[in-house]
């Protein structure tokens, strides 16, 4: 099974729950961590990843704590996921870059995974932190799936 960590799904949760604050309010971690019933400590380390990655804007001092660095339209979930995940593949064949499988000559899968991996990032990409929150209707199957058998 494929998935994202705790740490990504309470991530994406953490900037849906921020994009839902009216205007440039800001948010301290400790207020984040009551409100979504997840650890301060984590709540502390994905803050600052996201500060780091620019998603978040980090302000300091009494009346500080975090908010969006844009936009939630302009966010996508291919940011955030990346940010805490890292660069996205589905097996290693599939990031472009060179391979040791020892199979490779013989599995002919790599271009059947890169392009699935294509089509993940195109959807990731196509999503953003304002549907996420839920402030807009969620994607109808997007344009480039449409073609896929079953969709």
């Amino acid at each position: 099974m494929i998935r994202v960590t705790k740490l990504t799904d309470y991530g994406v949760g953490l900037m849906a729950h921020l994009a839902n604050r009216p205007g440039e309010e800001v948010a301290t971690a400790p207020d984040l961590s009551d409100e979504l019933q997840l650890p301060l400590p984590t709540v502390r380390k994905i803050l600052k990843i996201l500060a780091k990655e620019d998603l978040l804007v980090s302000q300091r001092g009494s009346a500080g704590g975090y908010r969006l660095a844009r936009n939630p339209g302009a966010i996508t979930l291919m940011e955030m996921v990346t940010a805490l995940e890292g660069p996205m593949a589905l097996t290693e064949c599939a990031t472009g870059e060179a391979c040791d499988c020892e199979r490779l000559d013989v599995c002919g899968l790599r271009e059947n995974w890169s392009l699935v991996n294509t089509l993940l990032q195109r959807t990731l990409e196509n999503y953003t932190l304002e549907q996420m929150a839920g402030s807009l209707p969620p994607l109808s199957t997007p344009d480039h799936l449409q073609t896929l058998p079953g969709m």
